[in-house]
Formats: C-alpha cells, structure tokens, sequence
C-alpha cells in the first residue's frame, strides 16, 4: 500500500489524523469503545502514597486513575476498574532506589515538530502527538514479521499474525524521511521477526546510510550466522564484513543465560555467532537477556563474565526485565515479575559485591552532560530524559587476575554525585551569562578533584576523557572509553498490569510505521491490537501471495531451525567459549 503524501501545496506539514476520538467520555479506536475514568484505589494503613498516575484496565482498556505506593520498602501500583476489579503489581522493587533514580529527573524536550492531530487521551493517540515529551533516542524499524523460531514468551512472527509484513525499499525510504523531521540525530535498530531473513538486508542497511543514518543496529538472535557457518565460513565471514561495511554499527543479540536451562534459544549457537563477528571485525556487540524470576535470574553476573571473557567484541549487556503480555492470574505474574532493583541486586550479589546496585544511575543523567555542552557551544544537544523507572546503566572497568575478570565500577574511581551536581551548577552559570571561557578553565581545573586515580584503571587517562568530552566536544576518547569497559544497562518495558501512563509520555525508544508515525515501544507493543497489529495488517503480504512469489520454504514450518544440538556442543569453539561456566 503506498504512503499518503503529508505534503501542502505551500510545502508545510500536514499532521496525520488521530487514530482515535474522545467523545462523550469515551475513546473511539476504529470498532472498538473505551472507556474513561474509575475511583481512586484507597491505600491501607501500612501503605504510604508515592505519587497518582494513570493505567490501564488490562481486560478492557479503560483509561483508569492509578496510586503508586510503598509497602514493605518496596513500589506497587494499583487500579480499579468498575467492570473488572482491582489490579495490583509490584512496580519497582526498592524504595531506596528509586528514589535515588527520582532526584536525576528531567522534563524532556519532546519532538520539535508532532506527527498526528491531538484527539484523545494518552495512549490513544500515538504518535509522536504534542502531548508526547521526548523526541527519538532509538527508532525501531520492522523489516519482517517472520522469525525462524518459536519462542514461548514471543508473540510477533508471522505464523501467529497470518500474514507476511516486509515494507518495501520505497516504505523504508519515507519512514526515515519522516524520522528526519524531528532534526535529531538519527539512531535506527534494524529489528523483526528476524531481520537476517531479508536476503535485501545488505541493500537496507546501505539505503539508511545513505539517507542519513548515523548509527545502525542490527536486532538478531545471532542463528543465521552460525547456520552458515557451518554451512561454509567463508561465507558466513564474508556476510557479515558487507554488513558491517554497508554501514551496521552494532549487532543487538538475544542472550538469556550460559546454560542450557537459561538460555534455550541460542545457547548453543552463540559461540559460532561470535567467532563469525571476531573474524569479520564487527566488535560491537550487546548482549540482550530478557530477565525472566525462576528462570535466568540466577545466572546473571555469569551473564556479566561472559561478557568480559568475549570483550573483544561485546561492548555491552542490556538487561531487560521481561514484560508479561497476554492475560495472566495474579500468582503467575508474581512467579515471574522481576524489576530493575532486583536485577541490580542479583548482578551485585553474583559478582561477590564487586559491581553493587548503589553503582547504577538512571539514564537520566546523562542529561546533565547534554545541558553542559548545550550551554558551551550553544547548539541544541541530543537528549535522553527517560522516567527514572525505565532504565539505568553503568560502566565498569574489566581487571584480570588469575585468568579471571574482577569489575571495578566508574563509580568506584569517579565522585559521580559530586561530578554531576557540578556540572549542573557550571550550566547554571552558563545560562546566566557567564564567561565560557573562564568556566571552561574552571571545569579543566577542577575535574581532576572527582576522580580517585589509586582507585582507578592504570592504564586508562580518565580526566583526559571527561576532558575531551566536555571543554573539546571530541567523542573519540568516549570510543576509547567504549572499547576498553564494559557497559552494562538494563531497561524495563512494561505491561498491562504495571503500565504507567506518565512513562509512556517519556518514552525515547519508538517504532517507525509505513503510515508515517512514530509510536513509542510500550504503547506499540502492549496496545499491540490497537497500534503494531492493525498498522502491520494494513501493509500486509497474504500468506498465499507470499507463498506463490517466494515459495513455500520461506515461512511456517518449512523455514524454522532444526537444532543439532549434539553437533553443536561438539565443537572446539563451543567448548571453549563456555569453558569458564561448565
């Protein structure tokens, strides 16, 4: 289906039309009524008051008011729908922490220009609309909705959808020009189904440099490259060097774990995978478990080591509480909830207290650096002003002893706290008039004060980094940084039962659509028959036109992998890659 051109005659932009209406206390979504309003929950007595947000009723959508309170130290959030009942989740794991998250809070920009006509309440009328906060951080772009495995706790391949989504060149042209009206720096993960599947993946990955992409991610479970190599390495080799040459920056890989229990969908391919990237020189790779409580959580600081044993090409580990789609009783959701404070307190307790949860900020704080060099050079800075629920990062600095990796966290050698509320202050200064150019010597100056250089990496000049970054604007020593730590994130997308209406408004990380909007990732996926299913079969393939143009290898059972798990466990590469957690 082609696009409706958004241009006026005059050359200005037309917003698109609100994919729903707010009528009469109801929100109209194509066939589908939902209603607005319910009574506040109460809160018993050993239960104190955070803050009032809005949710979700997760039967029917209604648009309900919502209390996030303290119990037991930690966050819970509760609804009451007049039809359904009352819902109660766990939503962050530890009032300490979160209220240190809190303090680094910033308000966001939001997108310089909307996409689509204001006409009902948030979530309902993605995206981007002008009540939105945040301009893109990270866009997703759908290239297939097909994936050559079926994963229990996935729900996007196109076996279950019926149909075949694989936009055109011509689409994915006119979805990164509408990325571009936003005048940010553009970041695009290349994601699925399995994006590997596209035998044009070489040919997309170009079509976005070439339109002005500045960094690209490539979303994968990491199968297609071990399948050949084993089927010819050379070839896998030679694959992924194009890739890596048309212009993909980082491969963003699924990894749930070192073991087999932990990690069922590529346990056994990940070594293959990763001797491919070694030999074709794509040394940025992050590693992407989706945190599931009684299945890998006990795993993760192996998780964090595996990392540091393979630094050679993985830069990052992005830790992703899993989200619990579908309808799910109480009990259940209980059984595997987790949130961002209990993986922090698993990474601590599994790496023997050396990388602990007091060393993690929000993303939130990068920020500051924005505000700093917004304020210096005068010129509007890329932001990150995530809700402080939605993820947290740090870097640390990987020491071998006995052929071991040992962590030591920036913050363990960097006054982070004391780092940031100066910068904060210098900005202050700045915006009011005061000379850069003795500001700037201050900074020079005084940067040296909050790093610890005992404390510190030997080899690495710290200062001459933050130095670079902040007085020179030079990223390049920030590259260094890169590839000589190791960073580890972790970022909790929601769901029905924990969905919290003032996050959606912060979200960063969004999805481009055929149709020309951009709709941020938790209303895309959790609205899913709302936003990701209907806009997909919009742009559909039938199965059976797809059949007849590619044949009936390329979808359903037919294209699905067959594990030789015994072959795989035999190899030397396998052996050895899994050596330290045998």
């Amino acid at each position: 289906m082609a696009q409706t051109s958004q241009e006026e005659p005059q050359g200005g932009f037309r917003l698109l039309p609100a994919p729903s209406k707010f009528e009469n206390g109801v929100v109209k979504f194509g066939d589908r009524e939902i209603k607005v309003g319910g009574p506040l929950p109460k809160l018993a007595e050993n239960e104190k008051l955070v803050r009032v947000t809005s949710s979700l009723c997760p039967v029917c959508y209604r648009l309900l008011p919502a209390v996030i309170f303290e119990k037991e130290d930690k966050l819970y959030i509760r609804k009451i729908c007049p039809e359904h009942g009352e819902f109660e989740d766990l939503y962050y794991g530890d009032v300490g922490l979160y209220y240190k998250f809190d303090y680094w809070e910033y308000e966001g920009k939001g997108p310089k220009v909307p996409y689509v006509d204001l006409k009902s309440p948030c979530p309902f009328n993605c995206g981007l609309c002008p009540m939105h906060h945040q301009h893109s951080a990270l866009v997703n772009l759908v290239i297939t909705n097909r994936c050559d495995l079926s994963c229990w706790y996935c729900f996007f391949f196109a076996e279950k959808a019926g149909y075949v989504f694989e936009p055109t060149i011509e689409q994915i042209k006119f979805m990164v020009n509408q990325l571009k009206r936003q005048d940010i720096t553009l970041v695009i993960q290349i994601t699925g189904g399995e994006p590997t599947l596209r035998e044009d993946l070489i040919e997309i990955v170009r079509v976005l440099r070439e339109n002005g992409v500045k960094h690209i991610q490539l979303n994968t479970w990491g199968g297609t490259f071990a399948k050949m190599y084993f089927e010819d390495p050379e070839k896998a080799i030679r694959y992924a060097r194009e890739l890596r040459e048309a212009g993909v920056n980082t491969i963003y890989m699924s990894f749930d774990g070192t073991n087999r229990r932990t990690n069922p969908k590529n346990h056994w391919e990940v070594p293959y995978t990763l001797e491919v990237f070694r030999k074709a020189g794509m040394t940025s790779v992050v590693l992407v478990p989706t945190v599931i409580k009684t299945v890998n959580d006990q795993d993760l600081g192996n998780i964090v080591k595996f990392a540091a044993y393979n630094l050679d090409v993985v830069r990052s580990v992005n830790f992703q509480p899993v989200s619990l789609t579908g309808m799910m009783k109480r009990n259940m959701r209980n059984k595997f909830r987790i949130t961002i404070p209990e993986v922090l307190k698993n990474i601590e307790e599994q790496t023997d207290g050396e990388i602990t949860r007091d060393s993690w900020y929000p993303i939130g704080t990068s920020v500051v650096f924005s505000k700093l060099v917004e304020a210096l050079t005068g010129k509007e800075q890329f932001e990150m002003a995530n809700h402080p629920s939605c993820g947290a990062g740090t870097y640390v600095y990987v020491e071998w002893r006995n052929g071991e990796p040992h962590f030591i966290p920036i913050s363990k050698f960097i006054d982070l706290e004391g780092l940031l509320e100066y910068l904060k202050e210098k900005t202050e200064e700045l915006r009011e008039g005061g000379n850069k150019y003795w500001i700037g010597i201050k900074l020079l100056y005084n940067l040296r004060k909050f790093i610890d250089k005992e404390k510190g990496p030997k080899d690495f000049d710290v200062y001459k980094m933050l130095y670079n970054i902040i007085v020179n604007h030079n990223y390049e020593a920030l590259g260094e940084w890169h590839y000589r730590t190791l960073f580890l994130g972790t970022m909790h997308f929601m769901d029905l039962y924990n969905y919290d209406i003032q996050r959606v408004m912060r979200c960063d990380i969004h999805y481009v659509t055929p149709d020309g909007r951009v709709i941020p990732f938790c209303t895309y996926n959790v609205l899913n028959d709302l936003y990701r299913d209907k806009i997909l079969k919009e742009y559909q393939i039938p199965l059976d036109k797809w059949i007849k143009s590619h044949g009936e290898n390329s979808i359903g059972d037919a294209m699905k992998y067959k594990r030789n798990a015994t072959r795989l466990e035999q190899g030397e590469i396998y052996q050895l890659t899994y050596k330290p957690f045998l």
